[in-house]
């Protein structure tokens, strides 16, 4: 008798998981995970975390979809990570595929394969991933009798170094397009049913299902896109190759948060983050101008407090987790963020239930809000400075007087919590060392001022990341620092800062330089991703996996610098390699921002002042069909128009700015 494929992998299982670190990331049967009867619905959807189980099973992205695609009566969803080291060795040496957890069931099997790509050092991983399904790797090689292979993520805002792997990308928001993607792949699969006399079914090419997918709102299907390069390698147009499909490609947007998962998948080991969670806003109006996710996921939405409740009270119901966390970009912009502090404290008066605000304005800490949270905080608060110079909060919009700093962290300390951590960014735009210097001294004064209020138990994580100007942001016309910079700022740091109660983490320059030239590269960084892969390149986001040199060598194999991708500025009328793709902000809106970084010029909160970024006109129509249901864009009638236009006289205002301007070139005759 012939034992069923998923039989004879977990036959296999049986046999090996003894001999792998931590089992159970490959076991599934979690509680909350939804078994369906394979053979009750039309489509089967494997959403991929193309990372450990213990990072991934935590993603809120996979965790919407997962939610979305199983309320429906004919689809199912199932889940897969990355296997670790010792467990991908034992399955190529066994012949076992990569399964779903929840039926053992190979992913080549499913409909869909949908990945989710939220940071740039995932590409690797992602064709591993694709290695051990046996599905082809590159789009152009799969027939109909493979599933079609879909990524979305923040990364996925310039999908083009992927796109030789991934036969369409969604761009944008993913709960409604998840939905008109099944509806299209379920009808194709129904062409193949064998109901009806041959002559009379319409011929099934896959060609033909990656069209109707190209003609969804906000799905980018790459083999219909052609880009044409200049002279110098720059992106000189992008042709569409079929008639219809959209050119660019928007962004895709739902105009009213749908209700939040609350079923929440309880893990069967430690992982990362094993607490539940609610989304309580999307998008952000600060307009930092090296923030990607703010950029990207404009316009604010938020929910309402009774939902949050609601959601919150369902999901520690379902779960049993002890921790809470009310996600945003900003959590304390949150417009009725008080009131659902104390509903939330009310809620769970009886139980402890420790609650975190993950996003957490400085200026918009407030000390009541402080005081709400006392009996249900962590041990520590995060608070993100980024920068510690006037100059530099000005470049970068961001602007803090370290009063206010200094003001909020004395309170912090004084109700109690011991540890502050403190984000800050190197790297940025015309950055000196003594705005680096300035961080240090900044950190020795909050954490003096937490000895003065709360002795000598006070503690101070300084967390130092290196800035990479991506796309889709006002700094995407700026060149990454070089390696010696990055290092020569970091050396400073550790000199400066050696209090033993002060914690200093940074970034590998290398690492920086990875993202860097992934999150900014054109389609011929698909053969260097390739390359690297098969040179054994994986887990590039692990310090222990990194080969930084097998990425060089990549690169000169394929006859590529990277510094085309890193440290070139680009040209002030540069056509971009994903300027085919939008968030629907307008590229002359993030140019004119950019000029004014340059000055040194604050744009305020765009609730209290509109710059017509370009979201409002795009989604007016959304906004009309759902009036008042969160929506937190000013009304259309108050926009101020402003008009940039590219010139080579770019003006010096500044000493500062003519080191940027200096060095940018100008754009084509």
């Amino acid at each position: 008798m012939h034992t069923p494929r998923h039989a004879q992998i977990e036959n296999k299982l049986d046999r090996i998981l003894l001999k792998v670190q931590k089992p159970g990331r490959y076991v599934g049967g979690e509680l909350n995970s939804v078994i369906k009867d394979w053979d009750s619905v039309s489509i089967r959807a494997a959403l991929i975390f193309p990372d450990i189980y213990d990072i991934g099973v935590s993603n809120v992205g996979l965790k919407i979809l997962y939610d979305q695609i199983n309320q429906r009566d004919d689809a199912l969803a199932e889940r897969a990570y990355a296997p670790w080291t010792d467990m991908e060795a034992l399955m190529r040496a066994e012949g076992i595929p990569l399964y779903a957890l929840e039926s053992k069931r190979p992913l080549s099997g499913f409909d869909i394969i949908g990945f989710s790509l939220p940071y740039e050092t995932l590409y690797t991983n992602a064709l591993n991933i694709l290695d051990l399904t046996g599905i082809p790797l590159r789009a152009d090689e799969r027939d109909s009798s493979h599933p079609i292979v879909i990524a979305g993520g923040h990364s996925t805002t310039n999908p083009e170094p992927m796109h030789a792997f991934i036969d369409a990308f969604v761009i944008g928001e993913g709960e409604e397009v998840i939905h008109d993607i099944i509806n299209i792949v379920k009808k194709f699969k129904d062409l193949k049913v064998d109901k009806f006399e041959p002559s009379n079914l319409p011929t099934f090419k896959r060609e033909n299902l990656l069209l109707e997918l190209a003609h969804i709102p906000g799905v980018y299907v790459p083999r219909f896109y052609q880009p044409h390069y200049m002279d110098d390698g720059t992106i000189a147009r992008m042709e569409s190759l079929a008639e219809g499909i959209a050119n660019p490609i928007v962004k895709r947007i739902v105009a009213k948060l749908p209700p939040p998962p609350t079923k929440f998948i309880v893990p069967n080991i430690e992982v990362v983050h094993n607490r539940a969670s609610v989304e309580i806003m999307r998008g952000c109006t600060r307009g930092c101008r090296f923030c990607h996710a703010g950029m990207i996921t404009r316009p604010v939405r938020e929910r309402s407090v009774d939902e949050v409740v609601a959601a919150a009270r369902e999901a520690i119901r379902s779960t049993g987790f002890e921790e809470l966390a009310l996600m945003s970009l900003s959590s304390s912009d949150y417009t009725h963020i008080m009131e659902l502090v104390t509903a939330i404290g009310e809620e769970f008066k009886d139980e402890k239930l420790v609650v975190s605000l993950p996003s957490l304005r400085i200026e918009s800490v407030s000390v009541d809000l402080m005081d709400k949270l006392r009996d249900r905080r962590g041990s520590g608060f995060t608070l993100a400075p980024e920068a510690a110079t006037e100059r530099m909060r000005r470049i970068i919009n961001k602007f803090i007087p370290d009063e206010d700093i200094l003001n909020t962290t004395r309170e912090i300390y004084r109700r109690g919590w011991t540890t502050i951590k403190l984000y800050f960014m190197i790297g940025h735009p015309s950055e000196t060392l003594e705005d680096v210097q300035a961080i240090a001294d900044l950190c020795r004064r909050v954490i003096a001022e937490g000895r003065k209020v709360a002795g000598m138990k006070v503690k101070l994580h300084a967390g130092v990341s290196t800035f990479v100007p991506k796309p889709q942001t006002p700094f995407q016309w700026v060149a990454c620092d070089t390696r010696e910079n990055i290092l020569a700022k970091q050396d400073l740091l550790r000199r400066e800062l050696r209090d033993r109660n002060i914690k200093l983490s940074w970034t590998k320059p290398e690492d920086t330089l990875l993202e860097a030239f992934l999150s900014r590269g054109d389609r011929k960084l698909a053969e260097v991703i390739f390359t690297a892969w098969k040179s054994g390149a994986k887990f590039d986001a692990w310090g222990e996996h990194r080969k930084f040199e097998t990425w060089m060598s990549a690169f000169a194999e394929h006859g590529l610098d990277p510094v085309f991708y890193t440290h070139r500025p680009r040209r002030t009328d540069e056509i971009f390699a994903w300027d085919h793709i939008t968030a629907a902000v307008r590229k002359n809106f993030l140019f004119q921002d950019f000029r004014q970084s340059l000055e040194g010029q604050i744009r305020v909160d765009c609730r209290l002042n509109c710059y017509a970024c370009g979201i409002l006109p795009t989604f007016i129509d959304l906004r009309r069909d759902h009036p008042g249901e969160g929506w937190k864009c000013p009304d259309v009638k108050t926009p101020r128009r402003e008009r940039v236009v590219h010139s080579r006289q770019v003006s010096v205002i500044s000493e500062q700015s003519s080191v940027i301007i200096d060095q940018l070139p100008v754009g084509r005759e």
